[in-house]
């Protein structure tokens, strides 16, 4: 394993290790979800959370700020890309994102029963946003 991948894989079993958060399980199984949904996909923090990139660009960022829930934010890294365009990426037949830009879309989830009903069609969406944005 490459050094940069097992301390990525370090800091990010210590911030788990440390975190608190009333929805800590529910994290834990998404983060279970992502993982398996691409085996390309690796993760580190980002922003105070676990992020998942593709070719060292990030995908897929937890968002743990609210309150009775949290966030999945779907991107192609911090910085907008020009080929970003006021319309969807792509027609999300899912229907879990809520589309905040082009190249951004939102997943909230609020509990273990919430992430169980989205499980399949999360998986699918992560499927589809690999695919689409793959590309930088």
């Amino acid at each position: 394993m490459a050094k940069g991948k097992a301390d990525a894989q370090e800091q990010v079993q210590d911030y788990m290790s440390r975190l608190e958060h009333p929805l800590k399980k529910e994290i834990e199984e998404v983060r279970t979800i992502i993982r398996n949904a691409d085996g390309r996909l690796t993760e580190h923090i980002k922003w105070n959370a676990p992020s998942y990139c593709i070719d060292g660009e990030d995908r897929i960022t937890f968002n743990l700020q609210g309150k009775g829930f949290f966030r999945l934010i779907f991107h192609r890294g911090a910085k907008v890309k020009e080929s970003a365009d006021k319309e969807p990426l792509f027609e999300d037949s899912t229907g879990l994102l809520e589309w905040v830009a082009g190249d951004r879309g939102i997943v909230k989830l609020k509990d273990m029963e919430d992430v169980n009903a989205k499980r399949d069609k999360l998986t699918q969406l992560i499927t589809k946003w690999i695919e689409v944005t793959g590309q930088s």
